[in-house]
């Protein structure tokens, strides 16, 4: 039974469901638009994420080969929204016709609240497919998490290989799998090879020939976002450095770390990274909005919900038409998530004051994609840059677009000292079994009592 909040009478109430990109700037353009109304409890705003900060995705490669801290890609939307609810909850349940939702928090029961303008942002999930040994074995690189994890995974996979002299488990240990051509895919491959290269400096036993990296593809080219001519270039440039990119190929099987591929290939590999595609939250399913054939919202030009009053939406998890290209909807990326999430909280202020909402039109500017310290490739406004160059145009863009000058400081800082000081390249693998060692030492000091309560006891004399 879920416990009904209670509510402050008279004051619209607007619930965003996702702290993601349109989530976060969404409330931020509404604290800046509302900042008197809010102020004097005239209009009230929640945000409701299973999580209490925002991550910005485009630095996750670069965290998870350590050229970025964590913490620095992330951003606490309690400090960035302080005149918002945040809620670290999950949305269960919606009813729109009715102005309700059901949110689990982390601990106790769930909760139903109401509220009066809906925005669904929960944004999306990696995209699985019924692959044998895929969910047991596979990590995706959407949060932070799986970046912390990924980076110790791969360099223990290291220093397994250097304490062992078994040749199979070696080979497995050094043998790294990337499905997914795109963007995740080919800048995660491209950052772990690096800091994997960078790693076996310090190594006796294991050297840069022993790696193996694999890009596996199913379509027949990589980055389809820089065009063709930049994505042959890619290709051509990962293979340059080692890095074995299949196209046309499929995972057919990962059961017990055995990888098989639709071109009959079949090895042990200790790491596999699955980049190949996303779907929009569960929860769009299970508000009863209305869906396409691909799971994702379908909105309007003006980021409201289509046949819906008072709800908006926008992102990963929405279908937005494109203005600028008839017939096409805008692609989920963060370029024209955080446009959206402006206009959509100009469109609530506009529908809370009765004007009249403004259509979404965004021509796309171009994309960037990091391949490696140093390396890079981009397309923008027209022209095609590779190398060192398009590897600046990498950084300078999301250094300038990652949110707040606190986190745009940090990572500068983070870049900054890279160039003097060495990569760091340890595993700190133990943090995800931190009470491992505690366990053991309790066990150990119950031995002894154990052994000595189970000695027979002499007769008394």
């Amino acid at each position: 039974m879920a416990r009904i909040a209670q509510e402050s009478p008279g004051a619209p109430h607007i619930l965003i469901v996702g702290g993601g990109y349109v989530g976060m700037y969404t409330a931020l353009r509404l604290q800046k638009k509302l900042r008197r109304e809010l102020k004097r409890g005239e209009v009230r705003v929640t945000v409701v994420d299973p999580n209490s900060y925002m991550t910005y995705q485009p630095f996750l490669p670069e965290a998870a080969a350590g050229n970025i801290s964590p913490r620095h890609v992330v951003v606490p939307l309690r400090r960035v929204l302080p005149r918002c609810t945040v809620r670290k909850a999950r949305v269960t349940e919606l009813n729109h016709d009715e102005g309700w939702a059901i949110v689990q928090p982390l601990a106790g029961p769930p909760e139903r609240i109401s509220y009066d303008y809906l925005v669904m942002a929960a944004g999306a999930v990696p995209r699985l497919l019924p692959i044998p040994g895929l969910a047991e074995n596979g990590i995706s690189l959407k949060t932070v998490g799986e970046a912390i994890h990924l980076r110790n995974h791969v360099l223990e996979q290291l220093e397994i290989a250097e304490s062992t002299d078994d040749a199979e488990l070696r080979r497995k240990a050094l043998t790294f799998v990337f499905v997914g051509g795109g963007f995740a895919g080919v800048e995660a491959v491209a950052e772990l090879e690096d800091m994997t290269r960078d790693a076996t400096k310090y190594m006796r036993k294991v050297t840069p020939q022993d790696l193996r990296f694999i890009l596996v593809e199913a379509a027949g080219r990589i980055l389809p976002e820089v065009g063709p001519d930049m994505g042959k270039w890619t290709a051509e440039q990962l293979r340059g450095r080692g890095i074995d990119v299949k196209m046309n190929t499929l995972l057919e099987s990962a059961v017990d770390g055995r990888i098989e591929l639709s071109d009959g290939s079949s090895f042990q590999a200790g790491t596999l990274v699955w980049n190949a595609g996303v779907k929009a939250a569960p929860v769009v399913r299970r508000g009863g909005l209305p869906v396409d054939e691909k799971g994702r919202v379908k909105g309007t030009e003006y980021l409201t919900i289509e046949g819906m009053v008072r709800a908006f939406t926008a992102g990963d998890n929405a279908a937005i038409p494109d203005l600028t290209q008839e017939g096409m909807y805008c692609p989920p990326n963060a370029q024209h998530a955080v446009r959206q999430a402006k206009l959509l909280g100009d469109n609530i202020v506009r529908s809370l004051r009765g004007k009249t909402l403004k259509p979404y039109v965004h021509g796309n500017i171009g994309a960037v994609a990091g391949l490696g310290l140093h390396k890079g490739v981009a397309q923008t406004y027209g022209f095609k840059v590779k190398g060192w160059p398009a590897w600046f145009m990498h950084r300078t863009y999301h250094g300038a677009k990652v949110p707040t000058f606190n986190r745009k400081l940090r990572v500068v800082a983070d870049w900054t000292l890279a160039l003097f000081l060495k990569r760091e390249t340890v595993s700190l693998a133990t943090v995800e079994q931190p009470r491992a060692d505690f366990q053991l030492a309790a066990l150990d000091d119950v031995r002894p009592r154990d052994r000595a309560a189970d000695q027979p006891k002499e007769p008394a004399a």
